[in-house]
């Protein structure tokens, strides 16, 4: 049994043919994945997904990579959440790497959604890119570790890992850990406890290896899950196991091996 922890089933890569993307997650075992929100014009086709699918679950935020979309409040994220499908709060965060000049309204943004998770005692999904010390930092001073959450598709350093774990996040790691250029995130996944890792396709993006370059889906986090096994030297089962229970128990999510539909 297998968990994709993050993935985007309404980007139109994969959003025409679902039931095959359903249907390869079974034959891959993987029985549930999280559907994460980017914008909010976008939500509603998120939360379609999850009311569909019993497998999929949902998110909603404001990705940290789109300047040009209304800010919301608090109060408007806390109520969209209110929804059985809806799980988590984000995709949120910090993205030095593609957003350059001022960034203030980026991290009011990660505050907005750092508030809206504690008023609504949901965990929260955290993209970080070149940002570990300011992420880091608005975490703490707005009291993420309340709610705790995940660090989606890590790729920091092990001192911001510790940081993170600190405050009760998960590690999620996604096909970057199977690429040939990532023995330094390789060496921060061996250190990271079972009990605090999480995995992911970051679907369509970032195919694991052999897949490399191709569309992603949620039934190839599997070679995460083999990686992340060679890497700690234990079985398959036992990281399916343990990454699908540290979901489950995050997300409030209840196990099931139901693939069909609503």
């Amino acid at each position: 049994m297998l968990v994709d922890s993050h993935c985007h089933l309404d980007f139109p890569e994969l959003a025409g043919r679902l039931d095959a993307v359903l249907a390869s997650m079974c034959e891959n075992r993987v029985t549930h994945a999280l559907c994460i929100s980017v914008t909010l014009q976008d939500f509603p086709q998120v939360r379609a997904i999850a009311e569909r699918y019993s497998p999929i679950y949902g998110s909603v935020g404001v990705h940290p990579d789109y300047p040009d979309v209304p800010e919301v409040a608090p109060g408007e994220l806390v109520a969209l959440a209110n929804h059985p499908k809806i799980v988590a709060i984000g995709e949120t965060g910090l993205d030095y790497f593609r957003i350059k000049g001022e960034r203030e309204w980026q991290r009011e943004r990660f505050r907005t959604h750092i508030r809206a998770a504690r008023l609504c005692h949901k965990p929260l999904v955290i993209h970080m890119r070149e940002a570990a010390q300011d992420t880091v930092r608005i975490m703490r001073e707005e009291g993420a570790g309340e709610v705790g959450g995940v660090m989606h598709c890590f790729t920091g350093d092990w001192e911001t890992a510790q940081a993170a774990m600190d405050l009760g996040f998960h590690i999620s790691f996604s096909g970057i850990v199977t690429f040939k250029n990532a023995q330094a995130l390789r060496e921060v996944a061996k250190k990271v406890p079972l009990e605090r890792v999480l995995i992911e396709t970051d679907s369509p993006y970032l195919a694991p290896v052999p897949y490399r370059g191709k569309t992603n889906e949620p039934g190839l986090v599997r070679y995460v899950a083999g990686e992340i096994a060679r890497l700690k030297g234990a079985s398959f089962e036992q990281v399916a196991r343990a990454t699908s229970e540290n979901f489950f128990k995050l997300f409030g999510v209840r196990e099931t091996r139901d693939h069909e539909k609503h």
